[in-house]
């Protein structure tokens, strides 16, 4: 159709040649009158919807594509993207840990505003948060200290026992018959899809925590990555990983030829941290005494929130979180952001992941963000929550003297793991030489460990003899894969854990109480 300048001009010419006598140019002047009437209407049509005009249309003339940046991508887009996929994992329990399901809830927000759909999008938490006792606004989740709700809505696709390695594995291969428990919900996808994972919880080398074990270790999540590649069911995938150590879940071992690109919060040999806590600026509401959120976790998503996410690419995402992650690059209260597998489509926008939210199309590429001015080391962040409790506790009450015993006994347990770790290398590798062979890391592009079934098998040795690893043990997985690539025979390591633990009782951290971590 002419353009709407050019069909005017016409009209009026057409006008010109016609109209000669006064009554005629009256009648001409009230068709006119009525045409801008129905302009009008077709603008007010418009709004009917929902959407306002700032220009009048010609009936049947459609708004320019340039215009219609606040709506959601047109079907040719959505043929070339396929259907967006998510999984959400949080990887712990207990309200100590309230941070990492506040992280899920968070994202699982950002990603339905970016428009994908409830059906696409997996959740696991445990989901024993949000109506603890000790939370004090029931039925709510914040992740800021300003912050919304973030837990109105989210799904429970797994939580409690479900939220197991095995349910996780099943749900990103989409096999729906290795699913126990649950929705059944899968990522069943197809060959032009994206798939964005989001991992919170603890970790250390080589490994990520469950709230129900065993752990999820590296070199089973790397398999699983390799089976869902050959299956031919994604086009491209994007992983965040927030925990200590997470880095070294892909150090050595991650290829970059799956189409998968992989940032986590910190290296191979650093912690990561919690955020928004008790006692620190910003902090949460007075009421709260636990940290709201993870320094990493909350620096995409917030970032995210700020952006059009049509305009950023993945790579400014990296750096903008990246910076913020390392305390503004001092690290003295943070840890190196890192990067892994493919990095080709770094410049691909984030929207093809994370969605468009029509309310960011117009915000410009600025981070509104207060930057904490403190953080702390993810394991220490459930003591500072014992902690907290104990002091708000009246002083003579029967809770507050449990609390104290429990702030003892894991302390306790901590000093214990530590003392029996380090014995064990002097039994193994000679009192001088023992604690540096223990801690040794491995050049960069080398994986944690040749042999992940010995670092299993250690773990186990380990455990049976003097009690679980806990999510604060999980530090020493360098240990038990440093005695594996040293060549330590099972029946040395079980001699030398009999002598370093024969005589504690470790009733309460039992594996057989626990469970084992491997």
């Amino acid at each position: 159709m002419a353009g709407r300048g050019a069909y005017m001009s016409q009209l009026l010419i057409d006008r010109r040649a016609t109209v000669t006598s006064p009554a005629q140019r009256g009648m001409a002047a009230l068709r006119c009158f009525a045409l801008l009437l129905a302009l009008c209407a077709a603008a007010g049509a418009d709004a009917s919807k929902g959407r306002w005009e700032t220009v009048i249309r010609m009936p049947g003339e459609e708004e320019p594509a340039t215009a219609r940046g606040g709506e959601g991508p047109d079907e040719a887009e959505e043929d070339a993207v396929g259907t967006r996929w998510a999984v959400l994992v949080a990887g712990s329990s207990g309200y100590g840990n309230y941070r990492h399901q506040a992280d899920i809830c968070h994202a699982y927000q950002i990603l339905r505003k970016g428009g994908l759909k409830e059906e696409n999008i997996v959740v696991f938490m445990y989901d024993d948060i949000a109506n603890s006792a000790l939370n004090p606004r029931p039925g709510v989740i914040i992740n800021h200290p300003e912050g919304e709700n973030v837990y109105a809505g989210v799904p429970k696709d797994y939580t409690g026992e479900e939220v197991t390695t095995q349910n996780l594995y099943a749900v990103l291969l989409g096999n729906k018959t290795a699913v126990t428990g649950g929705s059944k919900k899968v990522i069943d996808s197809k060959p032009n899809d994206h798939i964005f994972i989001y991992y919170s919880d603890h970790g250390g080398p080589g490994v990520l925590g469950m709230p129900n074990l065993p752990y999820l270790y590296a070199d089973d999540f790397i398999k699983v990555l390799h089976e869902k590649h050959a299956s031919n069911t994604y086009a491209k995938m994007v992983i965040y990983v927030e925990a200590c150590e997470s880095g070294s879940m892909f150090e050595g071992l991650m290829p970059v030829d799956l189409n998968i690109y992989v940032t986590t919060a910190s290296n191979a040999e650093e912690s990561s941290w919690g955020t928004y806590c008790p006692g620190m600026e910003p902090s949460p509401p007075s009421e709260y005494i636990t940290c709201l959120g993870d320094l990493y976790s909350v620096a995409w998503m917030e970032d995210s929130e700020n952006h059009n996410l049509k305009e950023e690419t993945i790579k400014k995402q990296y750096e903008a979180v990246k910076k913020r992650t390392s305390d503004l690059n001092s690290y003295s209260a943070g840890s190196h952001v890192m990067e892994y597998g493919d990095k080709t489509f770094k410049d691909e926008k984030l929207y093809l992941y994370q969605g468009f939210n029509p309310a960011n199309a117009n915000m410009t590429n600025k981070l509104f963000w207060q930057a904490p001015k403190a953080a702390i080391n993810q394991r220490d962040a459930d003591l500072l929550f014992l902690w907290r409790r104990y002091e708000m506790l009246h002083a003579k009450s029967k809770e507050r003297v449990n609390v104290l015993r429990e702030i003892s006994e894991t302390v306790t347990h901590r000093k214990h793991l530590d003392s029996s770790i380090d014995f064990i290398g002097k039994l193994l590798f000679g009192f001088e030489n023992g604690p540096s062979v223990l801690q040794a890391v491995r050049p960069s592009g080398k994986p944690l460990v040749d042999d992940w079934d010995c670092l299993k098998r250690m773990v186990r040795i380990f455990e049976s003899h003097c009690g679980s690893l806990s999510q604060y043990g999980m530090k020493h997985m360098r240990a038990f894969a440093n005695i594996c690539n040293n060549g330590i025979s099972g029946t040395a390591m079980k001699e030398a854990s009999i002598n370093a633990c024969g005589g504690h009782n470790s009733a309460r951290w039992s594996p057989l109480i626990q469970g084992y971590s491997a």
